[in-house]
Parts: structure tokens; C-alpha cells; sequence
């Protein structure tokens, strides 16, 4: 593997981030806010098998938590760039917090109650995302981000990995409406833990029309002059809204009726975030020439999960797609999430990480919806097949696009070639002995 050269002041430092505060308590905070986002729906899932809630329940409560996250995530990033993403981190916590109080008392008792309390769930939940982002860019000095990065992620997939478990076990102790309020406790503990940014001095640009809309298109203006974010954004979305909705559809399906089996399932969701965390590591300390050739790459690797599913493959063979799977999109993540925190003006970004995650997440719930009829229509083979081409071609489209292989402006990328040789001279000039004279 072929590392990217760096000059001196982009050579991480030595001291581990979480021997500093600032980062200890904000790592603490993001993990305490994705644990408890992860949790809401399956402490629900438990509501609905000691008959708490119905299926029906669940099913609207679900709904509603989609919707307001996809409502506040635009909200959060422009109040993030207006003010100031500590501020919003910590209102949207504590809504979150107070929202989920809210569901314990309606659960079992007012439906109607229960979804507008979701719905603020995923309100608090949508809002902090963008927030989260942009305090990254504030807390943790550039050079050493894309460790800051990967260690979220990781953070993110060790909950997921052992928290069902966890949870699963708490449950036979103590009912759901108690494991409820434990989430709300963490989204308290991820309102107050992370430290202060930066102040945002940056003045929003209204062009006359109403505020939040012209704040948002202006966030929307800078990821346009961003070439690669546009083209990595549209594969990052076919690939979620194809492979990812293939493959949670019809991964159970085929589990049961290909391999008579239950175990492939779990095996292979458990290969995908097993994969996941292995690609976390690599990227924390992986830094290759091209990276965003590398990270497009490692997003095209989703293909291979609905290719298993699509061929007639033994289950060990399905199960090491699916890990393949999980370290790509690691590899794209972290680097993805580093290069926008690198490369989008610091004032804008939280509105355009706010897009990232609406476009992402957005079309998620439309292409679940999609998969179904299209398999009625045309069957399992031809939708895994289209979704497949789908996964590894749109990476493949997005290379294309200008300032690509390195995640940066095509003019930046140049200037940081010059820099390169010029850093390496100085850098063997002090290395020489003095009074060698050449």
C-alpha cells in the first residue's frame, strides 16, 4: 500500500487524541448519541413482543421518527452555520431527551401521542447529525481528522455489533418503558458532555428571501463548487437506495428459502459490521496516494453483497461478501466525511454535510419501498442484478468527476503536488550535516 507523501505540518502528532479532554468528552457525546439512536428502534421492537405496542404501533412510530429526522437535518445545519453546532448539539439532545420521556408516558396508552413524541425524537436525532460534523472540524485540528473520524465510526460499530446483546439482556430485568428513559439519559449525556467549538463568523448570505431557505440554497451553492462531493454524494445515494434496500429485503428471504436457515442471516449482518470495523482501523492509520480512487472503491465493494445474493454461492462465500462489503464502506466513510471537513468553507459546513445526510438518508425509506414491487414484478434475479450494476458502477461514474481521485478541487490537489518536492528538499537539506556545502 502506497501512502500519500505529507509535508511536516500534515504529519499527525504522536499523542493519542483520547489522552486530550476536548476530544475524550466529544467522542463520549457522539457515541452516547448513536447509541441512543440505535437503540430507539429496537427497545421498540421489544415493546412490540411484550405487546406494550402493536406491530401497527410500531410501524407508524417508525414512520414518524423518519420523518422528523429528515425534517430537522436541513434545520440543524443552518441553525449549526447561524449560531453556533455546540448550541445545537446541545438543544437537539435535550429535545430528544424530553421527547423520549414523552414516549414512556403515551406507550401503551396514546398512539397519537407516542408518534408526535417519535417524531421529536427524530427531530433531536436529524438536527445534531450536521452539528456533530462541523464540531469535528472544530475540535480536532486537520491532521489528525481522519482519526478523529475513524475512531467515531468505530465507536458507532462496536454498538452495533454488542449492544443487541446488551439490550436483549437488560430486557429481562427491566421493562421498556425503563430501557426508553436509559436512551433519554443518553441523549441528556450527549447534550452536555461534548465541548465548545469554534464560534461561527461567517454571515449568512438571505439574498432577499426567507431565511432559512436562502441559507440552506447557499450551503447547497457551496457543495457545487465542489465537483467530487456532488458526484461521491450521487454514488453514495444509488448505492444505499439500490444495494443497501436489495439486500435488506431480500437477504431474509434468501436466507430462508436458499439456505433453509436463519444462522445466514445473522452471520451475515454480522460479517458486515465485523467488516466495518476492520475497514475503521485500516483508515485510521491508511493514508494511500489517491484516496478518493480508494474510497470510491471501497464503496463500490457494497455490489458484492447483493452479488452473493444473487449467485448460487455456499453460505461461508455470501458471508465474506458481506464482510468485503463492510470494510468498503469504511474505507469511503471516513475519508468522505474527513475530505468535507477539509475541503467546505467552515462556515458552510454544516449545511452542506445537512445535504449529505438528507440525500443519503432520504432516499433509504424510497428505495425499501421500491424493492418489494419491483421483485413482485420481475423477481429476485433481475433486481439484484440491476442493483449490483448499480453499486459498482456509480463509484465508478463519480472517479470521474473533477478533483476525484484526491477528494479535493482539482487547483488544490495541484498545489499540494508542488508543495510535495519542495517539502522533501527542505526536509533533506535539514537532514544534512552541517558545513557538507553543495
Amino acid at each position: 500500500m502506497t501512502s500519500a507523501p505529507t509535508g511536516p505540518e500534515e504529519t499527525p502528532p504522536r499523542r493519542s487524541l483520547f489522552l486530550e479532554p476536548s476530544f475524550l468528552r466529544f467522542w463520549a457525546g457522539t457515541t452516547a448519541s448513536g447509541l441512543a439512536t440505535w437503540a430507539l428502534p429496537f427497545v421498540l421492537g421489544l415493546a412490540v413482543l411484550d405487546r406494550t405496542i402493536g406491530a401497527a404501533a410500531l410501524g407508524v412510530l417508525l414512520a414518524t421518527r423518519t420523518a422528523g429526522f429528515l425534517l430537522a437535518v436541513p434545520l440543524g445545519g443552518v441553525l449549526a452555520d447561524r449560531y453556533s453546532s455546540r448550541r445545537v448539539v446541545t438543544l437537539s439532545g435535550i429535545t430528544a431527551a424530553v421527547a423520549t420521556a414523552v414516549l414512556t408516558i403515551g406507550s401503551g396508552a396514546s398512539q397519537p401521542l407516542m408518534a408526535v413524541a417519535s417524531a421529536a425524537v427524530g427531530a433531536g436525532q436529524g438536527a445534531c447529525r450536521p452539528a456533530f460534523q462541523a464540531l469535528t472540524a472544530e475540535v480536532v485540528d486537520p491532521a489528525r481528522r481522519q482519526r478523529a473520524n475513524a475512531a467515531r465510526t468505530l465507536s458507532v460499530r462496536v454498538t452495533t455489533l454488542v449492544a443487541p446483546g446488551l439490550t436483549a439482556l437488560a430486557a429481562t430485568t427491566v421493562d421498556t418503558n425503563t430501557l426508553l428513559l436509559v436512551t433519554g439519559g443518553l441523549w441528556l449525556v450527549a447534550a452536555w458532555l461534548p465541548p465548545a467549538g469554534r464560534k461561527n463568523t461567517g454571515v449568512p448570505s438571505r439574498d432577499g428571501g426567507v431565511p432559512f431557505v436562502s441559507e440552506f440554497t447557499e450551503g447547497m451553492r457551496e457543495a457545487r463548487r465542489h465537483p467530487w462531493f456532488l458526484a461521491g454524494l450521487a454514488a453514495l445515494a444509488t448505492v444505499i437506495t439500490t444495494g443497501y434496500s436489495a439486500t435488506g429485503v431480500l437477504l431474509p428471504l434468501i436466507s430462508r428459502d436458499r439456505y433453509d436457515t436463519e444462522a445466514v442471516l445473522a452471520a451475515a449482518l454480522t460479517a458486515y459490521t465485523t467488516g466495518a470495523l476492520l475497514g475503521a482501523l485500516l483508515v485510521a492509520r491508511w493514508r494511500p496516494r489517491s484516496q478518493g480512487f480508494w474510497a470510491l472503491a471501497g464503496l463500490a465493494g457494497y455490489g458484492f453483497a447483493p452479488l452473493g445474493l444473487l449467485l448460487p454461492l455456499p453460505a461461508a462465500l455470501l458471508v465474506a461478501g458481506y464482510v468485503l462489503a463492510g470494510v468498503g464502506i469504511e474505507l469511503f466513510n471516513v475519508p468522505w466525511f474527513t475530505a468535507t471537513q477539509r475541503e467546505v468553507a467552515p462556515d458552510k459546513l454544516a449545511r452542506v454535510s445537512a445535504l449529505d445526510f438528507l440525500v443519503s438518508y432520504g432516499l433509504a425509506p424510497l428505495g425499501l419501498a421500491l424493492i418489494a414491487p419491483a421483485v413482485t414484478l420481475v423477481g429476485n434475479f433481475w433486481v439484484l442484478v440491476v442493483c449490483a450494476a448499480a453499486c459498482f458502477a456509480a463509484p465508478a461514474l463519480a472517479a470521474l468527476a473533477p478533483g476525484a481521485r484526491h477528494f479535493t478541487r482539482p487547483a488544490r490537489a495541484a498545489e499540494a503536488a508542488e508543495r510535495a518536492p519542495a517539502a522533501q528538499e527542505v526536509s533533506s537539506a535539514r537532514s544534512r550535516p552541517e558545513g557538507t556545502g553543495e
